[in-house]
């Protein structure tokens, strides 16, 4: 296929649109009866078990996705990311966020130059600055252990630390590493969001890790010059360098804003923001709250499945084959959203990371080569943990829209509940939901056996599950550092094979930049208005009137600012 083709173009592609109305005319119900179909629908890898029988396919249809990958060159893509070649071509960058996670030994170059060492160089100062910290060798302003960390950043810089943290917090490893320490974070440039980070925290013993790449993020400057202010309040600028680090490349920003530069943890261009979370974006604050033996864990667990990706073959390779399936329910079957449900609470913070990392990547309306695209791209993703969202959603999944479900299941809890008397446990209840739920969407209920049932005939129709409702299963040995960074990285490569096939640049995001500068227009409105009294002007009828009831209702706030901080 030229580099100028689009997939849609491609007879494979024509092969599996043709072959969507045969797959609709086939009940799940009847696939699942097939145990042949079933067996080549499972695959294993170090723990990891996956089972996307319960998805609408065939094996014909498998052979169909397999070659619509060949033709659009899914192997020689993933060589020339893992090879450092500038995948990401609208910012002429590689894109090497594998590289974070590689053993010391592996080679891995971008523009001749093997990226690994620096990796480590970064990687071995986060170990020897944590320890200090969690030591109490490095101490703060007064002389007390900085106990406590809020990490300042937003996006990528948040959401996917939040998840890990999230998911390690009721780890008992992970819980004995980090006892008496807090990990907080602050993202959203709402002063209420500021409140509530430093809420019972005490400035003596706290350490603000500012994450920025180039210093000058609006909301997490503002955010980070806040933080300085109320340390400063409390024991005096001079307490900022011992009080605040940076995970930032400028250090010359870094410096003016007050933070030692040899307190700045440097990371590259060939790290995307939502696919940062292994470089010193998550590692320094985890380590800072787990300890970076523990949090060497998790990149071991992300490494292994890279190289899974990287060398395993199409038909076992489980970031392929759910890429492949996410293309196929998406570009075929007609399906825009996808629900991720781990049944595991620790898994909260999953699905917004996934959010991020799938609708950033892979919402775009041209192909790499800047081609309008006549077919939908990317997914609507969300969810929310089992069996809470069965008490939520689950209401249209079954007899609404049909939207394909990742249910994530771990074997061994994090922490066990017996009750004498009961039944089973509190995890095996959990799990039993799990296991049902896949079948209930698969299986559905006709007519005919609410009727064996007995069921009034005037409500059969309101009990009626049709069924058919693509879902797969994915089925994790326990919940620790290691499968933690093995579904991180299970995810992150699924999503990029998606971007692989449809043709697309899944490593930039122009599309957050228009509303950024615009609001860049409003911020020095508010500030003519509120020193001036200038009235609105150069916006539409909608946002000027807007602008001027806010302006209005907030005419109590002072044209010159004094400090005023978060009285919670």
């Amino acid at each position: 296929m030229a580099s100028s083709t689009l997939i849609c173009d491609t007879d494979p592609w024509k092969e599996l649109k043709a072959h969507v109305d045969d797959i609709k005319q086939t009940h799940l119900r009847n696939l699942m009866s097939d145990s042949h179909r079933c067996n080549s629908m499972m695959v294993e890898f170090d723990g990891l078990f996956l089972d996307y029988t319960r998805q609408q396919a065939r094996q014909d249809t498998m052979d169909k996705l397999l070659r619509l990958a060949q033709a659009a060159r899914l192997k020689e893509k993933i060589h020339k990311m893992f090879g450092g070649e500038h995948i990401n071509s609208t910012e002429n960058r590689s894109v090497l966020h594998v590289a974070l996670r590689a053993p010391r030994d592996k080679v891995i170059c971008s523009d001749g130059k093997n990226v690994v060492p620096e990796v480590w160089k970064v990687l071995d100062k986060i170990n020897e600055f944590s320890e200090k910290i969690r030591s109490g060798s490095w101490v703060g302003e007064t002389g007390k252990a900085l106990m406590d960390v809020i990490a300042v950043g937003i996006g990528g810089s948040f959401l996917g630390p939040l998840f890990v943290h999230t998911a390690l917090q009721t780890d008992p490893e992970a819980m004995a590493c980090s006892k008496g320490r807090q990990l907080r974070f602050l993202a959203n440039v709402d002063p209420v969001d500021v409140a509530k980070s430093i809420t019972g925290l005490n400035p003596e013993t706290t350490l603000v890790v500012v994450v920025s790449k180039t210093f000058t993020t609006a909301e997490t400057m503002l955010n980070a010059r806040t933080l300085r202010e109320w340390i400063s309040t409390a024991l005096g600028p001079q307490a900022v360098a011992k009080h605040m680090v940076a995970v930032s490349t400028n250090l010359t920003l870094v410096e003016k804003f007050g933070i030692d530069p040899n307190n700045a943890f440097a990371f590259w261009d060939w790290v995307g923001g939502r696919y940062s979370v292994c470089s010193a974006v998550g590692i320094l604050p985890l380590s800072l709250q787990y300890g970076f033996p523990l949090v060497e864990k998790f990149l071991k667990g992300a490494s292994s499945i890279d190289q899974h990706f990287y060398s395993e073959s199409f038909e076992k390779n489980m970031p392929v084959l759910l890429g492949l399936l996410s293309v196929w329910n998406v570009s075929f079957l007609g399906y825009p959203a996808r629900a991720i449900l781990p049944y595991a609470q620790a898994l909260e913070k999953f699905a917004p990371h996934i959010q991020q990392l799938s609708m950033e990547s892979n919402g775009k309306g041209v192909s790499i080569d800047g081609i309008p695209l006549p077919f939908e791209t990317g997914e609507i993703d969300f969810g929310e943990p089992g069996t809470n969202g069965q008490h939520s959603f689950y209401q249209l999944i079954h007899q609404g829209r049909v939207i394909p479900c990742d249910f994530i299941g771990v074997v061994k809890t994090q922490q066990p509940v017996y009750l004498k008397g009961e039944l089973v446990s509190n995890h095996d209840e959990l799990m039993s939901n799990f296991f049902a739920q896949p079948d209930a969407l698969a299986y559905g209920k006709t007519p005919e056996e609410l009727r064996s049932e007995n069921v009034a005939e005037h409500l059969i129709p309101h009990k009626t599950f049709t069924g058919n409702r693509p879902s797969l299963s994915l089925l994790l040995p326990s919940l620790n550092a290691y499968n933690i960074g093995q579904l991180l990285a299970i995810y992150e490569h699924r999503i990029a094979v998606q971007g692989f096939i449809w043709g697309i640049n899944s490593f930039d995001q122009w599309g957050v930049e228009l509303g950024k500068s615009l609001a860049t227009q409003v911020r020095k409105q508010l500030h003519v208005s509120r020193t001036e009294g200038k009235p609105v002007k150069g916006f539409n009828h909608s946002t000027t009137t807007l602008i001027t009831k806010y302006l209005k209702a907030t005419s109590d706030t002072p044209s010159e600012l004094p400090t005023l901080l978060p009285k919670i």
